[in-house]
């Protein structure tokens, strides 16, 4: 399989060539992640792969790891080769990462080279649409073109799927909305209509909403185990335990993601800035430059909401995920102090103390 049917761009060719240290090695992309240790894709088949001890010892944290999408340089690459080593990673275009759960100021990498974000979520108990925003706060922080997927439409009938289809354009704007059913077919069409030759797409949800049925639909094979829905829990069970990259029957490419219970926001201003677009409008019409947009007489937001211009639940997810944004960015800055003055201690320590050589 040539490079450019999984998504090889030209400019990571022009690098290739302008950059001598990229030229005696092939390049591959990375289509699976099993606890540092890769499945890598290439021209010549696919290959188990591990790093070099300059790339680990050289890391400062796991963004300096590859990640399922990344395009990589290998060494000793040859048809029936038990493994490969990847010496580098190529520069990314895209990063589509939320914070590490239970580690306060990391990042952890869901995907990399992404073109488009399919959230997925089913018109069952997962159907939320405060969680919907996180997602497309998510996409649009990484530069990424969101379509909401809308799954499990043969549970419901259309005047119920019409009220939940109306709530998401209530509080989303400029963004594809395509219901599908995995059991019907229905929708199937529609959404490949979005699905295109050689681009890169990441499939985000919670577990349970049917991301494993819509890739094998997508990829007309049974290429993914399915669950079945609980009669208690009215939910999918969840399948998917890695990251993982599939070629569909129409040369898209797509990345599979374990489901996530948490959707945690980094420094995602410009994805707050798209996601809430209503609310970044009516900030410029506030009587005070400071306004929190809680209490202040004259405040735009305010006024919207208790026009019912904008919904109150819109504008507390909003308030919500600012203080998540906040919270990040001091623990990034706090973490960096600390440990830029844990280098000065050991410079320090270094300076004034000598030992004798034996």
């Amino acid at each position: 399989m040539k490079n450019k049917a999984l998504g090889y761009k030209d400019y990571l060719d022009k690098l290739r060539i302008e950059n001598n240290n990229f030229g005696e090695y092939e390049i591959g992309r990375v289509i699976a992640e099993h606890k540092e240790r890769y499945i890598v894709k290439h021209e010549k088949g696919e290959f188990e792969a591990e790093i070099t001890g300059k790339l680990r010892f050289s890391a400062n944290s796991r963004e300096d790891f590859p990640a399922v999408g990344d395009w990589v340089a290998l060494m000793n690459v040859s048809e029936g080769a038990d493994f490969v080593i990847i010496h580098s990673i190529l520069p990314r275009f895209s990063i589509l990462s939320r914070q590490a759960v239970n580690k306060f100021g990391e990042l952890q990498i869901i995907a990399t080279n992404i073109d488009y974000g399919l959230i997925v979520q089913s018109v069952n108990r997962d159907f939320n649409v405060n969680r919907l925003e996180r997602y497309l706060t998510l996409c649009y922080s990484s530069k990424i073109e969101p379509i909401i997927v809308i799954s499990k439409i043969d549970l419901v009938d259309k005047q119920t799927l019409s009220d939940l289809l109306e709530k998401i354009r209530n509080r989303v704007d400029n963004v594809s909305i395509v219901p599908v059913s995995n059991e019907t077919q229905a929708g199937l069409k529609h959404l490949e209509a979005f699905m295109y030759e050689g681009k890169t797409y990441c499939l985000l949800g919670s577990s349970g909403v049917g991301k494993s049925s819509l890739i094998n639909s997508l990829s007309g094979k049974h290429l993914m185990n399915t669950g079945t829905i609980g009669n208690h829990s009215d939910r999918g069970k969840h399948v998917t335990t890695h990251r993982e990259l599939i070629q569909l029957r129409n040369g898209a490419i797509l990345i599979d993601n374990p489901g996530m219970r948490e959707v945690g926001i980094t420094d995602a201003l410009d994805g707050l800035e798209n996601t809430f677009e209503k609310i970044q409008n009516l900030i410029q019409d506030c009587k005070f430059s400071n306004c929190t947009h809680t209490a202040e007489k004259g405040c735009a937001v305010q006024l919207a909401i208790q026009s019912g211009a904008i919904d109150v639940s819109y504008f507390e997810n909003y308030l919500k995920m600012e203080r998540e944004r906040e919270h990040y960015e001091s623990t990034v800055a706090e973490k960096r102090k600390k440990d830029k003055d844990f280098g000065k201690m050991i410079k320090h320590y270094k300076k004034n103390n000598k030992f004798d050589k034996y």
